[in-house]
């Protein structure tokens, strides 16, 4: 069972947030949970109905891992991670996006370009904080992530050569997470061991940002109700606006949009 972080990290993490634009955080889930996860994951890869769309190019990517099993609904009340989440983003932060990192035997995976998660450019402003979950051991050998400490502060994109100049290896063991600024530049590894390489992935935004899947209509309702209401929350249930004017006149406690969402 996870807890939440306590005083200390938080402010390790918001001062490399800050200074790197990212962090790896350890232990975000014991291996227990990595493990029933990891599984969970490679069925759900062997099973995805569009795994072949676009003639595979996204091969290994799952989105919407929540409807894969009860591990990833556990995941996005996980009290050590949305602590994290909370210190960088606000108590409202909702999920964005929700998928698998898994990189293939001798093989990468579509994050090999060098990218970010965030198209905007705000300085000083964290709009989006992305997390890899190590779901296996990330190592040079297995395809760990390449990140340029500094680079959320860039406007543009830094030329390869300057990436792999300043690029270090997002090392860590099967529990950890990558939490970066969406504004930081990163790409995947090559995986040059004989066995998948799995993670999984959430993209986090302010709770007045859209988000990339209508989760309220997306996931089913025995989902939503058999979790606690940090769950409801995260996939954007305070931040619904109303469809018809019916809807926007009701007492306080019916309005879709809560208060306070920031």
């Amino acid at each position: 069972m996870s807890s939440s972080p306590d005083a200390d990290e938080i402010r390790l993490f918001l001062s490399s947030l800050d200074r790197d634009g990212f962090a790896v955080v350890p232990r975000i889930v014991d291996a227990e949970d990595a493990a029933e996860l990891r599984t969970a994951l490679a069925a759900a890869i062997e099973t995805y109905p569009h795994r072949d769309f676009g003639g595979g190019r996204d091969a290994g990517m799952v989105h919407a891992l929540m409807l894969w099993g009860r591990p990833f609904e556990k995941l996005l009340t996980n009290a050590r991670l949305r602590g994290f989440l909370s210190a960088a983003l606000g108590d409202t932060c909702v999920l964005y996006a929700y998928t698998s990192s898994s990189m293939p035997p001798r093989g990468r995976n579509y994050s090999a370009r060098i990218h970010v998660d965030c198209p905007r450019f705000i300085p000083g402003y964290v709009t989006n904080v992305g997390v890899t979950l190590m779901l296996d051991d990330f190592t040079e050998e297995s395809g760990a992530t390449y990140v340029l400490p500094g680079s959320h502060r860039l406007p543009d994109a830094p030329s390869e050569d300057d990436f792999f100049k300043g690029a270090v290896r997002a090392l860590g063991r099967t529990g950890d997470a990558i939490l970066f600024n969406g504004r930081t530049w990163h790409r995947g590894g090559e995986n040059r061991s004989n066995a998948w390489r799995h993670a999984a992935t959430l993209n986090v935004c302010r709770s007045y940002m859209k988000q990339q899947f209508d989760w309220v209509r997306l996931v089913p309702p025995e989902i939503v109700d058999r979790n606690p209401p940090a769950f409801r929350q995260f996939l954007g249930y305070d931040v619904r606006v109303p469809a018809s004017l019916d809807e926007f006149y009701v007492p306080e406690q019916a309005r879709l949009y809560k208060a306070n969402q920031g």
